[in-house]
C-alpha cells in the first residue's frame, strides 16, 4: 500500500515537472545577446535618398550668399550741374559762351571764336563789305588799351561781325555780332521779330533792364558766364528788333 502511494506521488511530480518545463519553453524571455534581428539594416549602400537623414557631418553650408555687386558708388545720384554765376568763371575756353551764339545753314558762330574771311565766307558767304582799323595813339579814338591791335569788320545783309586780333598771337577773333535780320537766329532759336514772350521763355535767366514789360522800348540782357560777355535783345513794340552779342575790351 505505501509502495503504491509512492509510486502514484512520484508519477504525479514527473507530470507537473513535464508541464512546467513545456511551461518555461514557451515563455523564455529573449535578451539582447540572443534576439534575431530580422529587419533589414539601412547602410550607406542601401540608403535611398528619401531616407537619409542630414547630420552635422553631411550638411552642406547653404546659408544664402549676397552675390549682388556693391555699386554704391555707381547708383549715387549724379551731382546737378552747378549754375552758372555772373563773374564765376573764366571766359578763356569757356564752352558756355557758345551760348552767346547764332546760327546759320547749321553752323554756330560765337563770341571769342577764332575767324578770319576764308572761315566766315565759307559759312556765310561773301561779305558785301569789309572794313579794317589798327588802332594807335594817333587816331582819336582814345582806345589806347588797343593800340596796335586791327579791328576788321565783315557786313552781311542784317548782320555785322566784328573781329579784333589777339595782342599775344594776333589771331582774329570774334567781339562783336550785330543782328537784324530774322534769318540769323540765336542758339535757343530766337530771331528778331520774335515776342517778347517767346523770349523770356527761351532765356528765363535774363532780365528785362525796365523791368517790366511795355509799350516802351527797352533791352532784355542775357549774361551767362561773367560781367564782359553779354547778348542784348532790344525790344520794340513788345517784339524783338535786334540781337547784340559783344564781349567789353580790356
Amino acid at each position: 500500500m505505501k509502495v503504491l502511494r509512492k509510486i502514484v506521488i512520484m508519477t504525479m511530480i514527473l507530470a507537473f515537472s513535464g508541464m512546467a518545463l513545456g511551461g518555461c519553453g514557451k515563455n523564455d524571455v529573449k535578451t539582447p545577446g540572443d534576439t534575431i534581428t530580422n529587419a533589414p539594416t539601412k547602410t550607406p549602400d542601401n540608403v535611398t535618398n528619401e531616407d537619409q537623414v542630414d547630420t552635422p557631418d553631411d550638411t552642406t553650408n547653404e546659408t544664402p550668399t549676397d552675390t549682388s555687386t556693391d555699386n554704391s558708388d555707381e547708383n549715387l545720384s549724379e551731382e546737378p550741374e552747378e549754375v552758372i554765376k555772373e563773374g564765376t568763371i573764366e571766359k578763356n575756353g569757356n564752352v558756355v559762351l557758345k551760348q552767346l551764339a547764332f546760327m546759320y545753314n547749321g553752323s554756330a558762330i560765337a563770341i571769342s571764336d577764332i575767324v578770319d574771311e576764308k572761315f566766315l565766307e565759307n559759312i556765310l558767304g561773301k561779305a558785301d563789305e569789309i572794313k579794317s582799323h589798327t588802332y594807335s595813339y594817333d587816331d582819336g579814338l582814345n582806345m589806347d588799351q588797343l593800340n596796335g591791335m586791327t579791328e576788321k569788320q565783315y557786313l552781311y545783309p542784317g548782320l555785322v561781325i566784328k573781329t579784333i586780333e589777339t595782342p599775344e598771337d594776333k589771331k582774329p577773333i570774334i567781339f562783336n555780332i550785330e543782328i537784324t535780320d530774322s534769318k540769323y537766329p540765336t542758339v535757343r532759336n530766337i530771331k528778331v521779330g520774335d515776342s517778347y514772350e517767346k523770349l523770356k521763355e527761351a532765356y528765363p535767366e535774363g532780365n528785362l533792364l525796365g523791368g517790366e514789360i511795355s509799350n516802351e522800348e527797352d533791352d532784355f540782357r542775357y549774361e551767362p558766364v561773367n560781367y564782359v560777355d553779354i547778348m542784348t535783345f532790344h525790344i520794340k513794340d513788345k517784339k524783338v528788333d535786334s540781337i547784340l552779342i559783344y564781349s567789353l575790351l580790356d
